[in-house]
């Protein structure tokens, strides 16, 4: 009989102790030890003992020149941005980890997947819904695929059974932490549960070919929930994120051991699922019929993509003595910085008034090329006077107040113009290899230049 033993597990990296202590040795955070049985010598439910007790058959050491380099095969689906963000499909033998909010259509988009997927077979376990539910949910989407197999198992056990039954070209997990091994003593969503269920479903994925795709939940703070050996284990971590109270949801690509990780994908949610949006540009910028103070349209790049983003800012005079400063969707220490370059190298006093600052469709962006829109736009609100719907800002704004180059500044260019564009501003050390004919580049070298630029004044 297995010997059985305690063991002291940290929540948040997985690292295992001896005994308890207040703080994790490993990550230095506080009480997140859990105590949780082990079992010595344990058998996995796929494929026997488990990969730790495997002393038959040794590996021989080859020779780089002696591997053969081989195409993986992918699964191409008809979702073209989840192509797009996978490199072309999904790999087969991979295993993919989704995480995102809840609520923010993890299971909508991998259903509508399955659905996509005919004349595939495809395998779709969830925990948490039964497949009544799940028959529901899928009467609402416009796709259908007779060959897509529902199972509410959460034994690994009865997971593997069904395989074998069903021998699928796709295996979908709804939840990992619903998810758990007979071959452990603990209760699903622990940090062993995770990482011997996730173990197993790795080994099944490597030995039949077979991809799978995860959902996993994740933490307040917005990190993957369980251990972060569970992201070590997968080929591919995916993150689900955007505003509930918007519609566009952005598909974003953190780690892919069989492509680029600067590849995202564009959904809007809608009644009958998720859209794909082919230009997300043109859908998160507003066409406003009057023109209006406030408002500027940055050039900006999310992974490889170039995207352009509308950039509203309100200034006014602080009613209650002490200035408010606010930011959606931006930095809010990075506006700060911003308001400060514009008083000590521009002369503009914002001390006295409340700034607000938001980025439209529900999207967070980091772009630090963002940060001539972010000041363009302030001085709209300021003045109160309106930018031309036909200019559009792409340049990063450093402490002395000058404008710095930004990588990948033709494509931005490109996507401008594509939209209609007629002005460009950027800094003056962006060097374009072919100047554009239907958008004119406006080069300024300094903040303070920019109203004289803009307004004339």
């Amino acid at each position: 009989m297995a010997k059985v033993k305690i063991g002291y597990f940290c929540q948040n990296c997985g690292a295992q102790h001896s005994q308890w202590m207040g703080q994790c040795t490993h990550c230095g955070t506080w009480n997140t030890l859990v105590e949780e049985r082990v079992e010595k010598g344990q058998k996995t439910a796929f494929g026997g003992a488990s990969q730790a007790s495997h002393h038959g058959e040794r590996s021989k050491a080859l020779r780089l020149g002696e591997i053969k380099a081989e195409s993986a095969s992918r699964l191409c689906t008809r979702d073209a941005e989840f192509n797009r963000a996978l490199g072309g499909g999904i790999t087969a033998g991979s295993v993919n980890l989704l995480g995102g909010e809840p609520g923010i259509g993890k299971s909508t988009l991998l259903l509508q997947l399955a659905l996509q997927l005919a004349p595939h077979k495809v395998l779709y376990v969830s925990g948490e819904e039964s497949p009544l539910q799940i028959k529901r949910r899928a009467t609402r989407l416009p796709f259908e695929n007779p060959h897509l197999f529902l199972s509410n198992e959460t034994q690994t056990r009865g997971v593997f059974h069904q395989l074998d039954r069903v021998q699928p070209d796709l295996l979908i997990v709804d939840s990992i932490q619903s998810l758990q091994t007979d071959c452990i003593d603990a209760s699903p969503g622990t940090v062993v549960q995770l990482r011997a269920s996730t173990a197993e479903l790795v080994q099944f994925s490597k030995a039949s070919n077979t991809p799978v795709v995860l959902i996993g939940h994740i933490t307040k703070a917005g990190q993957l929930a369980g251990p972060k050996v569970l992201e070590h284990l997968v080929d591919t971590v995916l993150q689900f994120e955007g505003d509930p109270n918007h519609v566009h949801r952005i598909l974003r690509v953190l780690k892919n051991r069989f492509g680029s990780t600067s590849a995202l994908g564009v959904y809007e949610m809608r009644e009958n699922g998720l859209r794909e949006v082919a230009n997300p540009s043109d859908s998160l910028i507003t066409r406003k019929g009057a023109q209006l103070s406030g408002s500027s349209i940055a050039v900006t790049l999310a992974g490889m993509r170039p995207l352009l983003i509308e950039v509203q800012a309100l200034v006014s005079s602080a009613v209650y003595g002490t200035p408010q400063r606010s930011a959606t969707g931006y930095d809010a220490k990075r506006l700060n910085m911003l308001l400060a370059v514009l008083e000590k190298r521009a002369g503009f006093e914002l001390g006295t008034k409340d700034v607000f600052l938001n980025v439209t469709g529900g999207i967070r962006v980091t772009d630090p090329a963002l940060d001539l829109a972010v000041i363009a736009a302030i001085l709209s609100s300021d003045s109160d006077s309106c930018i031309p719907e036909n200019y559009c800002f792409t340049a990063e704004v450093g402490l002395s107040g000058e404008l710095r180059a930004v990588r990948r500044v033709e494509p931005r260019i490109s996507e401008a113009e594509k939209l209609g564009f007629k002005k460009v501003f950027l800094s003056p050390y962006n060097h374009l290899s072919q100047e554009p004919k239907e958008i004119e580049p406006v080069r300024i070298a300094k903040v303070a230049d920019l109203c004289q630029a803009l307004f004339q004044f």
